[in-house]
C-alpha cells in the first residue's frame, strides 16, 4: 500500500508543479487553489509512505515521478522541447526510479 501511496503522491507532485506554474505567481486564483491542494495531499501521501519506505528511497521516488511527469507534461502539452538528448536523460531518470524499487 506504502508504494500504490507513493506513486500517486509523485502523481499529485506532477500535478502541484503545473498548477504552480499555470498560477502565475499565485495571481490566479484557480490554479492556486489547485496547487494547494495538491501539494498538501501529495506531502500527506509522502510522508504516510515514508512509515514504511526508507526515506532515501521514498523521496526519491518521489521526486523522480514527479520530475519526469512534469518534464512529459510540458513536451506533450506546453510544446517544451522532446529532443533526443533531453528524452534520453528523462529515460535515465525513470531507470534510476525503477532500480531504487527493485532494491529496496
Amino acid at each position: 500500500m506504502a508504494w500504490l501511496v507513493l506513486v500517486v503522491s509523485g502523481i499529485l507532485e506532477t500535478a502541484w508543479a503545473i498548477a504552480l506554474d499555470r498560477s502565475a505567481g499565485f495571481s490566479r486564483p484557480a490554479p492556486t487553489a489547485v496547487f494547494a491542494v495538491t501539494l498538501v495531499l501529495s506531502m500527506a501521501g509522502l510522508a504516510y509512505a515514508l512509515r514504511e519506505i526508507p526515506v532515501g528511497t521514498g523521496y526519491a521516488v518521489w521526486v523522480g515521478i514527479g520530475a519526469v511527469g512534469t518534464a512529459a507534461v510540458g513536451i506533450l502539452a506546453l510544446g517544451e522541447s522532446a529532443s533526443l538528448p533531453r528524452l534520453a536523460c528523462l529515460f535515465l531518470v525513470v531507470a534510476g526510479v525503477v532500480g531504487l524499487k527493485v532494491f529496496h
